[in-house]
């Protein structure tokens, strides 16, 4: 008789015998998660990847990510953002460009979570006293918001996708797209090319430009452009409004409170790459 039976019939087993099977590093997957989309996927045309699509789903945050968001010429190139998206977003097929702000939101609150939590400290300037203010906000109570256009005689959408807004001042109808990825990244290059060239701000001026594709079936820009820097400003307050409406997003607001003076307010948290790396 061996050895290794003797061991077994005295009931002392072979001690690697039940030992678990080891693991390997290059087994390790990521995990994933889906996110569900504010546009619910019926903004996007026929043919687009997120077309009628509710979810995407995401890979939980890794040190690839972290590198991503620290390289300070993707920070200065205003590339961080777009890489991240790139790298978090499973199907390749997705641009980050070409997501709705609201839905590219949702993934990036998504994505923060899997790496730092639902909690996010930063710190924030009092308007009123410019004390420095420690603030924290709950990533995870993120308000989704969805059109809201059932019932509004000012505001309907036409065959081509895009919405229609009755201003109540020139009555002319005019003719909006949803912003995405790609146009918010266009507005905020210009408005940083303006800063730096010492030229006037124009931040609402510079968006509606950009969303409004015509107006009472006018489409040459150069008219557009014309009218909309004279547009009254109870139209373009309407015309704010209308948009908020119809646009589908996802928000985090808190009210600040601050600790010297007791001023308060609501505010919503920025998405770029200081919602990552605060303290940068």
């Amino acid at each position: 008789m061996t050895i290794k039976n003797e061991l077994e019939q005295s009931g002392v087993r072979d001690m690697h015998q039940d030992a678990p099977p080891q693991k390997s590093l290059l087994d390790f997957v990521s995990p994933t998660d889906f996110v569900e989309l504010p546009s619910k996927g019926i903004f996007y045309p026929e043919g687009h990847a997120l077309h009628n699509k509710e979810v995407v789903e995401i890979k939980y945050m890794t040190a690839k990510e972290e590198d991503i968001l620290t390289s300070d010429t993707l920070l200065k190139k205003g590339l961080a953002i777009e890489r991240f998206l790139e790298s978090v977003i499973l199907d390749r097929s997705i641009s980050p460009e070409g997501l709705l702000i609201g839905d590219r939101n949702a993934i990036l609150i998504a994505a923060r979570i899997s790496g730092y939590g639902e909690s996010y400290d930063t710190k924030m300037q009092c308007p009123s006293c410019q004390a420095q203010n420690e603030i924290s906000f709950n990533v995870s109570n993120a308000e989704v918001h969805h059109p809201e256009v059932e019932g509004l005689d000012t505001i309907e959408k036409n065959e081509k996708g895009n919405y229609m807004f009755l201003l109540p001042v020139c009555g002319f109808k005019v003719e909006c797209r949803l912003l995405t990825g790609k146009d918010e990244n266009n507005l905020t290059e210009l408005a940083r090319s303006k800063k730096k060239n010492r030229l006037e701000d124009a931040i609402v001026t510079d968006q509606f430009k950009t969303m409004i594709l015509s107006i009472d079936g006018v489409s040459d820009r150069n008219v557009l452009n014309k009218f909309i820097d004279v547009m009254p400003a109870a139209d373009a307050r309407s015309l704010r409004k209308a948009y908020q409406l119809i646009t589908p997003n996802v928000k985090i607001k808190d009210e600040f409170s601050c600790t010297s003076c007791g001023y308060t307010q609501e505010l919503e948290v920025p998405f770029g790459a200081d919602f990552f790396w605060p303290d940068r």
